[in-house]
């Protein structure tokens, strides 16, 4: 099959900043990957879509945008198109040679119990000024079908575990913002996924909320405190963990309450432990225990959650780097794979990672012209 040559977009519900990713796929299992970049949000960009979050609360119809949310969608919008641009020069690629984009947008609110996800940023805006096709507003569809619209990237994970011929079952674990997994059960079946609770948002939030920082560098500051299980406990009887997969979570769907009288090395230790006991609890709702657990999202660079994930769960977690692929670009490469999918009309989604009632392909494509 022919090789379609794809930009991948991602802007996380960290928002660290955008990922670009580069591939070459066939939209099935022949992926080729190829440079990453990453441009930072400055902190003012940050602060704005912090406060996109707080008004998304009150969207009732997806096309609204109250408050800070348009500006923060005209600043997405702008710092994708300077990102590809800065991509695209620093790699010396043609624009004319690359076929599609994927473009993830970013996340301001997921209701899917309400038939509700929105993802700003202007995909035809993109399309114009970069002069290369968009695909985008990838997760609706499946939302407006009954799924849960997230999490989108597992189809990426199983062709990924299938080049590699990876022992089966293994795990995909993504440390976001929210954190997720893709279990793999054996070859060629549709994967299951679902998202298992918080992975770095809360802490991050915590971090700003005390120190003014974007995040606990290297987990240094929960290295050096002591988990309350008092507040683990409270955490971890939010009614969400004791629903069956697939499910799938709004970032702010916790909150800082259950450590807010706690000293910050304190808090950000039971943050930790949170995260990583929630990811335990998600591997025994799996079908059967994995042999492997691939770790991959920007919580992959704090080594305080990795050795608490595998004090919780028994399983060492493997960096995705020792199988070639990148943790840092994964989810970025993963929209350049589905944009390749959408333009073919293939599934993105399954009843086994979204709950959507049967396979769904997905997002809308905006044409350069």
């Amino acid at each position: 099959m022919r090789l379609f040559r794809a930009i991948g977009l991602m802007s996380g519900t960290s928002m660290d900043g955008v990922d670009v990713a580069l591939i070459e796929t066939d939209g099935e299992s022949d992926v080729r990957l190829g440079p990453f970049l990453c441009e930072t949000y400055s902190d003012a960009d940050r602060a704005t879509l912090r406060r996109a979050l707080s008004d998304a609360r009150r969207i009732a119809n997806r096309n609204e945008r109250p408050g800070a949310v348009a500006d923060a969608e005209r600043i997405v919008t702008e710092r994708h198109i300077a990102a590809v641009e800065s991509f695209l020069k620093a790699n010396a690629i043609d624009p004319a040679s690359v076929d599609v984009i994927g473009f993830h947008g970013q996340t301001v609110l997921h209701r899917p119990e309400s038939r509700l996800t929105v993802q700003i940023g202007d995909g035809h805006e993109l399309a114009h000024r970069l002069g290369i096709p968009v695909a985008f507003d990838f997760r609706a569809p499946d939302v407006a079908a009954g799924g849960h619209g997230a999490p989108l990237v597992p189809v990426f994970h199983r062709a990924l575990a299938e080049a590699a011929a990876i022992e089966l079952p293994a795990v995909i674990l993504n440390l976001g913002g929210v954190a997720n997994l893709t279990y793999l059960a054996e070859r060629g079946a549709d994967p299951f996924a679902w998202d298992t609770g918080p992975g770095n948002a809360l802490l991050d939030d915590l971090m700003l909320k005390r120190a003014g920082v974007a995040m606990d560098l290297e987990g240094r500051i929960a290295a050096s405190g002591k988990v309350d299980q008092s507040a683990l406990g409270k955490l971890l009887a939010h009614a969400y963990f004791e629903l069956p997969p697939p499910k799938s979570l709004d970032r702010n769907a916790f909150s800082l309450e259950p450590v807010a009288a706690l000293s910050l090395a304190n808090a950000a230790a039971t943050l930790v432990v949170f995260s990583a006991e929630t990811i335990a609890h998600a591997l025994r709702q799996a079908p059967a225990r994995p042999k492997r657990l691939i770790a991959a999202g920007g919580g992959t660079k704090n080594p305080t959650l990795l050795a608490a994930i595998a004090l919780r769960t028994g399983l060492l977690p493997e960096p995705a780097e020792s199988l070639g692929w990148s943790a840092e670009a994964m989810e970025a490469q993963a929209f350049g794979y589905l944009a390749v999918r959408s333009r073919a009309g293939l599934p993105l989604t399954f009843p086994t990672t979204t709950g959507v009632p049967y396979p769904m392909t997905g997002g809308r494509l905006a044409n350069a012209a």
